[in-house]
């Protein structure tokens, strides 16, 4: 009975990934640490155990041309990791709250959620430390889909960036965690370093594990820009201070 439930819950975990019945509230987003005057630094966060900013770890090496999967950070230290999905919602607090906790997290964001939104993205990846990331230009389900259609999605949403924001991403995440060889040769071919999933999720308040019942070190932690981003946000801080861990920037351990 426990195996069984064990498996119901990771697969609920996992239709989390942007359900296609809510596409106004599941897509993606990231950046590199660009901290601006006024702003969170992150080397000057009082808390911070390490001057955040500075490469701590390398990404797996990019072999026979595909990026290498990331689904957890391998870590001794009390150090989780969150990122942030879509963009579909501009939640008008999330810049503060962000301020307020230094969580540092990764925006996987798609072009059709952050064009014509360029200033409410860059005023948060400029003030917070967080890190800019590619999620595809309409979110689609990669999987199975030809390489330059593939390519085309991931391409375009980087070079997008660079023009709109400043800022070209160089972590990808797949939509809905669905890819294929193509995927990965494709994020390689757009400068990608990995192809980043995820070991958790924040949905309606609430953090749902994969495994246990607790966040664990080196866990990378899945929430999106959605009309609960306040709830979310918040259960994730506070399941973070529960389990001991301290969010950190996941390019730092993926440079």
């Amino acid at each position: 009975m426990k195996r069984l439930v064990a498996i119901v819950a990771a697969a609920a975990l996992a239709l989390t990934a942007c359900s296609a019945a809510e596409p106004d509230q599941r897509q993606f987003g990231v950046s590199e640490p660009n901290p601006a005057p006024g702003g969170v630094s992150p080397g000057t966060t009082p808390s911070a155990p390490y001057p955040f900013g500075t490469v701590q770890q390398q990404a797996p090496a990019v072999a026979d041309g595909q990026v290498p999967v990331v689904r957890r950070i391998t870590t001794g230290k009390p150090y989780v990791f969150l990122t942030m999905d879509d963009g579909a919602v501009k939640d008008p607090d999330a810049l503060k709250l962000m301020q307020q906790n230094g969580t540092h997290p990764v925006l996987f964001l798609n072009q059709k959620y952050v064009k014509g939104h360029e200033a409410y993205f860059k005023q948060i990846l400029d003030a917070t430390g967080a890190t800019l990331g590619d999620h595809t230009v309409d979110h689609p389900n990669l999987k199975g889909k030809p390489y330059e259609f593939q390519r085309k999605e991931i391409c375009d949403d980087a070079d997008d960036f660079q023009r709109g924001l400043g800022v070209r991403p160089s972590l990808f995440r797949p939509p809905f965690g669905n890819y294929d060889q193509n995927t990965l040769r494709a994020a390689a071919a757009c400068g990608m370093r990995a192809a980043v999933l995820w070991t958790a999720a924040v949905n309606d308040g609430h953090v749902q594990f994969q495994a246990g019942d607790k966040l664990k070190p080196g866990d990378i932690v899945l929430m999106h820009f959605r009309k609960t981003f306040t709830e979310d946000y918040t259960a994730f801080v506070e399941q973070a201070k529960k389990d001991g861990l301290t969010p950190v920037p996941l390019a730092d351990f993926l440079g």
